[in-house]
């Protein structure tokens, strides 16, 4: 059932993502409030197929601590879900992503219609200044700002060192950071066409003030919000019982 339920998430994903394309490309360069909709329509019905289709449940924590003002937005990174859901319940927002995604069809053209922040990760200090430039600007006009501090997506129970990228945003612009953990990993992995059921808990921290702190403070209080609440979210059910079972070779 596995295999039958991935192959019609896939197939009902594909023609979802087409169907909404053709309305949310166009509207996303020329209307970005109503194509940030039509994007968010179709986020939430690839939320809903892969509950209904793949038996992938969620439950979010902490939207109560989402502010109303602009902020820099931190979050795990380990799959495709939590980018459908932040766009779903998350204000409107811009991305930081790589370059290469502009050119994914369909998907990337739209983030780059919706004025995401499109870096050329091996470009070192001039990525950063484009982040900084570019983050500040999008602030100053309302958007809030979103970066995976990893820089891409780690499977579960690892970690990739946080970059600087978001904090010195987040500092020189005199905002604060919202963090955020999840366990999507856990039933939707990193290019895994495989998809297993269980319940995601994504979890929604309390802003990190960034007045008065350093941008090295401020990454190191994300960091270990994250990371310590990624201990103490609960399990996804069989998911995880699927992956001990690979890792013991069972």
């Amino acid at each position: 059932m596995i295999y039958i339920r991935s192959t019609a998430f896939l197939l009902l994903g594909i023609l979802t993502t087409i169907f909404y394309g053709l309305f949310t490309v166009p509207l996303a360069v020329l209307r970005h409030d109503i194509g940030y909709e039509c994007a968010r329509g179709w986020g939430r019905r690839i939320l809903w197929l892969a509950k209904n289709v793949c038996g992938i449940d969620y439950e979010i924590k902490g939207i109560e601590n989402l502010p109303s003002r602009p902020v820099v937005v931190m979050a795990k990174h380990q799959s495709a879900w939590e980018t459908v859901a932040i766009l779903c319940y998350l204000p409107r927002a811009v991305w930081i992503i790589k370059r290469e995604l502009v050119w994914v069809p369909i998907i990337g053209w739209v983030l780059g219609g919706l004025k995401s922040i499109a870096i050329d990760r091996k470009s070192g200090r001039t990525a950063l200044d484009q982040i900084l430039e570019q983050g500040q600007d999008r602030l100053g006009r309302g958007y809030w700002v979103m970066i995976f501090p990893e820089g891409t997506r780690v499977a579960p129970g690892e970690r990739r060192r946080y970059g600087m990228g978001g904090s010195l945003l987040a500092t020189g612009a005199a905002v604060d950071v919202v963090p955020i953990a999840h366990n999507a990993g856990e039933c939707w992995r990193r290019n895994a066409f495989l998809k297993y059921p269980g319940k995601v808990t994504m979890s929604i921290g309390a802003p990190i003030s960034t007045v008065g702190k350093t941008a090295q403070a401020v990454a190191r209080e994300v960091e270990d919000w994250i990371e310590s609440e990624m201990s103490r979210l609960p399990s996804t059910g069989e998911a995880n019982r699927k992956y001990a079972n690979r890792a013991s070779g069972a």
